[in-house]
């Protein structure tokens, strides 16, 4: 296997085992919170908001470890 196919590989587990997080621990609690369907998927949608934060925080880090590198090798 050459290094794309593993950074592929890598890159596709992360989205999906993401997705489920999500799902998992976010989407379905809120989803559950409501009665009326306007509410939860109102719940879903403002669930996307938390999301995004991670996804922002997750892009910075690896953003920063790229940066840092040859300080972080030694």
């Amino acid at each position: 296997m050459d290094n794309e196919t593993i950074i592929l590989l890598v890159g596709g587990f992360s989205v999906v085992f993401g997705a489920a997080a999500w799902v998992g621990l976010m989407a379905a609690p809120a989803w559950q919170s409501y009665g009326p369907l306007w509410q939860r998927l109102a719940g879903v949608f403002l669930s996307l908001y938390a999301l995004a934060a991670f996804i922002v925080v997750g892009v910075g880090l690896g953003a920063a470890v790229i940066w840092f590198w040859d300080r972080l090798s030694v």
